[in-house]
This record gives structure tokens, sequence and C-alpha cells, in this order.
């Protein structure tokens, strides 16, 4: 899941108005954008790339990582499409999917030896290598060049998070966007299994919130990792008994709660913040 520039990326949407806007910035980037998915302009090309009926046409030129700009409606079938035609990620950005659609991708992209990261997320960089989706990789504000992973279900705070790390002049190496649904793909666990292994990355930080049991699951790998990790989970304030903003936002019982999570993850040695702009100094 994590990409770099010699992936060979194609883009689903890469017509539409989001898919052309993203997929430019991505390819100025870095990122490898080889072919583009459109049912209704197959055999043309965009932004200098051919267009493609099917990922499994596309594919014939070879494919790493699908990247999805499309409907609600569209999305699992693409996402299906592009598991069978070898793409190892999948990046799903579209939000509103109905589960039993994401648990068919999901299904999908298990069976094929895919990562599905999403649905609904912000999408995924390799600071100074490639990005899929849509965090603004270029602003030098937000990314820059180091040594911190990042991993978030949402893509504001993640990049708060990664705001905080270029003010302080450390920067990041990998940005991961989980993406804020109830049932996705790519895990927080898994997502910190692939920094623990990612050699430029040095230290880790998980930004999660309340609802789920992603944080809590991850607990146990946390422990066990050799990087350090720092960790903010939103949602300390909220009101009990009332929906919050992601469709993650869910607690049972004892479980998914902002005190739930932090004691799961100092248990397990992490450093948790109260707030964001305090998690550089949490890595120090």
């Amino acid at each position: 899941m994590i990409i770099d520039s010699n992936d060979r990326v194609v883009v689903a949407g890469l017509t539409g108005q989001q898919g052309s806007f993203w997929s430019q910035h991505m390819m100025d980037y870095g990122t490898n954008v080889v072919a583009g998915i459109s049912a209704s302009k197959a055999g043309t090309s965009h932004l200098g790339v051919p267009v493609f009926g099917s990922f499994g046409e596309a594919a014939e030129g070879g494919l790493d990582v699908a990247v999805l700009f499309v409907p609600a409606g569209a999305a699992s079938q693409l996402a299906c499409q592009a598991a069978e035609a070898g793409a190892r990620t999948i990046v799903v950005l579209t939000e509103f999917i109905p589960v039993h659609d994401t648990m068919r991708m999901i299904a999908a992209a298990n069976a094929n030896g895919a990562n599905l990261v999403g649905p609904n997320t912000a999408g995924t960089v390799t600071v100074g290598s490639a990005f899929a989706g849509f965090m603004p990789a270029f602003n030098d504000r937000i990314f820059s060049t180091g040594d911190v992973g990042i991993v978030s279900r949402s893509g504001s705070l993640g990049t708060l998070a990664c705001m905080e790390f270029t003010r302080s002049g450390r920067g990041q190496s990998v940005f991961l966007g989980i993406g804020g649904d109830p049932v996705s793909g790519v895990s927080t666990r898994r997502a910190l299994e692939a920094l623990e292994a990612h050699e430029a990355t040095k230290a880790v930080v998980l930004v999660g919130e309340i609802g789920g049991s992603k944080e809590e699951d991850a607990a146990d790998f946390v422990a066990e990792m050799k990087k350090p990790v720092a960790a903010f989970i939103a949602g300390r304030a909220s009101p009990p008994g009332k929906k919050m903003g992601h469709a993650g936002a869910l607690i049972v019982g004892d479980k998914g709660t902002y005190t739930s999570k932090r004691d799961a993850l100092t248990a397990a040695g992490a450093t948790v913040v109260d707030v964001p702009s305090e998690l550089p100094g949490a890595l120090q």
C-alpha cells in the first residue's frame, strides 16, 4: 500500500472534473499514471494517457495501483474489477458506499491478494515520490521530506498532523489514510505493520478518533513495534449518546470510547497527546 514513482497507476474516473484535477497533480508530483478508465470515453486519451473501458483492458500495459474517483454506485464493480485485473493496491476515495458493497470489494481484494485502501479515504502519499488520492502532497507547507510515517482515519486530521511535522522541521516519509467508514479494507493495524517494515520510516504517528475498535485492535501490534509511536485520538469532548461526524463514530459498550482507545494505546507503549500540535514533541 506504500506506493512509489515506479508503480503503474490506473485512474477510474480520470476524465471527470475531480479525476482530472487530482490526476494532473499526481502526475506533476511524480506519480506514474499510465491509463484511465471511462466506459463512455474508451479509445480516447486524456492528460496524455490512454483511456480504456475497463481495468482488464488497461492492465495489459501493466497495473500496480488502481485509484477510484467514481460515484458510490460504480465503486464496488470497479474495485472488484481492479482486483481481478491484478492491482496490488486499490485506493477507493468514494464516500457513502453501502456496507454490503464495501464487503464485496474487501472480499475481492482478499481473494486476489490486493490491499484495499478505503473507502472514504483521502489516499496515500510517499513524500517526494508519488501520491494517490487528494492529499495535497505538493503543498510544501503541509508535506516535507522526513522520517515520520502517519496513519489516519481522517483526511483533515491527517493533514493537520502532517502540517505539524513540517512546521517542526522533521517532515514525513509516508501518509496512509485508511478511511473513516466503519467497514474498510486496510485496518489501522495493517497500516502500522507496513510502516514498521518501511525502511525510510523511523517513527510512527497514529491519528484516530472515537468509534469503532480500529485503534484498540491495533494496540497489540503497537506493543510489538520497535519504532516509537505517538498518537492523537479525536473526540475527547464528544457528548455521550450523540452521533458524530464520521460514519465510523459508533460506540458500543465500553469499546470505541476516547478513554478505551487512549488506555489501550498507552498500555501498549505509545505516547498519546491531547492535541495534534504536541505530536512532534512526543517523538523527540
